[in-house]
C-alpha cells in the first residue's frame, strides 16, 4: 500500500490476553500473527460470516484486515521471533516459555494446524534448555530441506539441532553455531563474527569445516546388545533367516 488513511478501516485490535505481537507473516493472501501466547490468522481483504452450524463462509469486505481466527492450542512464539523460519506451506518456531518447538502447516483447501515437533524424540532436551536460553535462532535449509534451531544458553553450551520432514524427527546435531542465517536460491548462508558463509559448498570447502575451524563427523549407534531379543530396524536392511530368527 502506498497510503494509509486513518478514516479507512485499516486497523485491527487483537486480544491483549495473547501478549504482544512478535511476528507478522503473509501467507496465502492472509496474515499469520504470532503473539507471545497465541498464534492467529487474520483474513486480508475479506471477512468470515459464521453460519448456524458453525462453519465459516468467506465474504468480500472493505476491511483491510478481516476476521481474527486463532489456531488451536495455547501456544505462541514467546519473545523469540528469531526462531521463526518458513518454507512452502510450513512455518517453524519455538515457544520458549513452554519449552516446545512447533510446526504450523497449511495447504490449499485448509488443513492448518499446530504440531509439537519437539515431542518427536527431543521433548526433554527442549524442555530443559529452551526456558534458560538467551537466544533461539531458527533457519530453514532449502538445500537439505531441514529446519536448524540453535539454542544459546548462558553457560555457553550452545547447540544446533536439525528437524527433517523426511524422517519426521531430529536426526542430527550440528557443529556450527551461527549468529544469523537465511536460505537463498537453494543455498543456506550464515553469519559469524560479521562474515558471511555459504553452507553445503561441495566444490570449494572441505567437509566438517565451519567458520575456519575443523570438526569431526561422528555417528552414535544405539544398539540392543541382548542377543536373545528379536530386533527390527527402520533404516537398516536385514539379511538372514526368514521370520527374523
Amino acid at each position: 500500500l502506498n497510503q494509509f488513511i486513518q478514516a479507512e478501516k485499516i486497523t485491527k485490535n487483537v486480544n491483549t490476553v495473547y501478549g504482544a505481537i512478535q511476528k507478522l507473516y503473509a501467507r496465502n493472501s492472509d496474515l499469520v500473527v504470532m503473539c507471545e501466547d497465541k498464534i492467529l490468522k487474520i483474513l486480508a481483504d475479506k471477512d468470515a460470516v459464521f453460519n448456524a452450524d458453525g462453519n465459516p463462509q468467506l465474504v468480500a469486505t472493505s476491511n483491510v484486515l478481516g476476521q481474527v481466527i486463532p489456531y488451536a492450542g495455547d501456544y505462541g512464539i514467546s519473545k523469540n521471533p528469531e526462531s521463526f523460519a518458513a518454507f512452502g506451506n510450513r512455518i517453524y518456531f519455538a515457544d520458549k516459555d513452554r519449552g516446545k518447538v512447533f510446526r504450523l502447516s497449511g495447504g490449499v483447501g485448509g488443513g492448518d494446524g499446530l504440531t509439537d515437533i519437539s515431542m518427536k524424540g527431543m521433548a526433554d532436551y527442549f524442555g530443559d534448555n529452551l526456558p534458560v536460553t538467551e537466544k533461539i535462532l531458527g533457519i530453514y535449509d532449502e538445500d537439505t530441506n531441514a529446519y536448524h534451531i540453535t539454542v544459546k544458553t548462558p553457560t555457553d553450551e550452545d547447540n544446533t539441532v536439525t528437524f527433517k520432514e523426511s524422517v519426521d524427527g531430529w536426526p542430527s546435531r550440528k557443529s556450527f553455531i551461527p549468529e544469523w542465517g537465511i536460505s537463498l536460491n537453494n543455498f543456506m548462508y550464515t553469519f559469524k563474527d560479521g562474515d558471511l558463509y555459504q553452507h553445503n559448498d561441495k566444490e570449494n570447502t572441505r567437509r566438517c569445516n565451519y567458520y575456519g575451524e575443523a570438526f569431526s563427523a561422528t555417528i552414535d549407534v544405539i544398539f540392543n546388545a541382548n542377543r536373545n531379543a528379536i530386533k527390527k530396524f527402520k533404516t537398516l536392511n536385514y539379511e538372514g533367516d526368514a521370520g527374523w530368527v
